[in-house]
């Protein structure tokens, strides 16, 4: 049985208000024959945190047009993927296609990073391997200082914190929060599908609850009811609740796979850059 529990943007109190989350129709990650679509595309870019160029995908919405700009998501993978991740196993361009065919999401551009910074950054091996596990905590000055300017310089992007999101699965949902919460100055939109361990205890997450409250505009933890990994996201949701910072916590029929994340990324996409403050 879905168990859902939300707080969400509060503008004179911290009550917890509920809202269901949906569960995403059937087809929602289907191709449809649509009078437009969105374009996904690969892109390189220079690391000097890594000293090496590295890859990502990106997703343009259907009608991208130079001349227009667009606010941002950085969207993680997991421990054992890489920049396809993604696209390989989520269909995210189709998600997003059909969402937009319904007029059910903003036009936004959506950046899929290989979260591993190191110079051999490929999936497979020894996924658990030290130097593979760190090359994770790296990520965050990869993408702070390398992967967001490059993509602002050469996108038309809108480039402040509002219209900056990043949200990710399992040990991308650990670096979506991680890095999220602790540069509240670059993100607002902030997300973790999943968390793996190497999420911050709480306390070390979100040491001042109030510049949360202040900051974001949405902050969302959610979990498969079946996922071992689930008392990561238990313990973050308790602590914001016990500091009454607004968030949305989705507790869904699942485990840890995909069908899990796509249903997160359906419910999410929808929430995007639609200012309730």
């Amino acid at each position: 049985m879905k168990k859902i529990i939300c707080t969400l943007w509060c503008v004179f109190s911290v009550s917890i208000i509920a809202q269901a989350q949906q569960a995403a129709p059937q087809g929602f990650d289907l191709e449809r024959a649509l009078a437009s679509t969105g374009k996904i595309d690969s892109l390189v870019y220079p690391s000097k945190t890594v000293g090496v160029t590295r890859k990502a995908l990106i997703y343009t919405p259907p009608g991208y047009h130079a001349a227009k700009k667009y606010p941002v998501v950085y969207l993680l993978h997991g421990i054992g993927g890489d920049e396809r991740e993604w696209f390989r196993h989520g269909n995210p361009q189709v998600i997003f296609d059909n969402l937009y065919a319904e007029g059910k999401m903003e036009p936004m551009l959506v950046i899929m990073p290989n979260g591993r910074a190191m110079k051999d950054d490929r999936a497979g091996g020894n996924v658990m391997a030290p130097d593979r596990v760190a090359a994770f905590s790296t990520f965050e000055q990869d993408l702070l200082n390398d992967l967001i300017p490059y993509v602002e310089n050469q996108f038309p992007i809108i480039k402040d914190r509002e219209h900056r999101a990043i949200f990710g699965l399992s040990m991308g949902g650990g670096q979506a929060l991680n890095f999220g919460l602790d540069h509240l100055d670059t993100f607002a939109w902030v997300g973790g599908f999943s968390s793996a361990p190497n999420t911050k205890m709480p306390q070390e997450l979100l040491p001042d609850p109030q510049d949360a409250k202040d900051k974001l505009k949405l902050l969302w933890i959610s979990c498969g009811d079946q996922d071992g990994l689930l008392h990561i996201s238990k313990r973050t949701h308790e602590y914001l609740l016990q500091n009454g910072v607004p968030h949305i916590y989705y507790l869904e029929p699942g485990g840890h796979d995909f069908n899990v994340w796509k249903n997160d990324l359906y419910n999410v996409s929808q929430l995007l850059f639609k200012d309730k403050k």
